[in-house]
């Protein structure tokens, strides 16, 4: 699902972010990245939605390889890739059902077509029952199940998640990682950059660390599926 082959990113000025980055996510599989603040996570899943492109290396993104990708292109390789932020980026103007269906809207779908898609997401994410409030009336937990839910609508293949429980409590950010979990049991392959390392140490999954921009754990191991 995503390949990174001796990647570095260095901003104007020679600040170098990341310095030869090479691992693997298997498809289906879900992992954590981790490091200091300014390790460079935020770099790494920019360059994996293009929002960044890398200096030297190359980066595969199911199969495609993003250095190839112009930016015509750049809409509809996103449609495949869901986005979870720490502060949810929730458009406090519309309600909950607006907000979750913004990327269908984006994306032409059919109304009836996506209200049924948004309820299924609001369903999953146990916030049905909330599709007419306007996301300021609900709690911080519930907000981030809103992104999660606007994150999986259109049911994209891969979940990148950059710190999602940055601002829950440990019960809260335990249940988001659940929630995880679950998508990824259904086939979703998911990143998820995290500095909670009792929370994630506590979950069956492959840790990737960052020191300084450099891979210095996980980058060698394997799981089963296929890229």
């Amino acid at each position: 699902m995503i390949k990174f082959d001796a990647v570095s990113k260095r901003y104007p000025g020679g600040q170098e972010a990341l310095s030869q980055i090479s691992f693997q996510l298997a498809q289906g599989e879900l992992a954590f990245l981790t490091g200091h603040s300014g390790a460079g996570k935020s770099t790494l899943l920019k360059l994996i939605m293009l929002m960044e492109r890398a200096s030297s290396g190359q980066v595969f993104v199911n199969g495609q390889n993003l250095n190839r990708l112009s930016r015509r292109q750049l809409p509809f390789f996103r449609r495949n890739i869901g986005l979870v932020f720490q502060d949810h980026q929730l458009l406090f103007d519309r309600s909950v059902f607006e907000n979750v269906a913004l990327p269908l809207q984006v994306a032409g779908y059919d109304s009836r077509d996506a209200a049924r898609r948004v309820r299924a997401a609001l369903d999953k994410v146990g916030l049905l029952q909330k599709e007419n409030q306007n996301p300021i009336r609900l709690s911080g937990g519930e907000q981030q199940r809103v992104g999660i839910a606007r994150a999986v609508v259109n049911k994209p293949a891969l979940l990148l998640a950059d710190e999602p429980t940055g601002n829950l409590d440990p019960q809260l950010s335990a249940e988001i990682m659940r929630l995880f979990e679950e998508f990824n049991r259904v086939g979703v392959s998911m990143l998820i950059a995290s500095h909670d390392l009792s929370l994630i140490a506590s979950l069956e999954h492959r840790i990737l660390s960052l020191e300084k921009g450099r891979m210095i754990r996980g980058a060698t191991e394997t799981s089963a599926g296929d890229l």
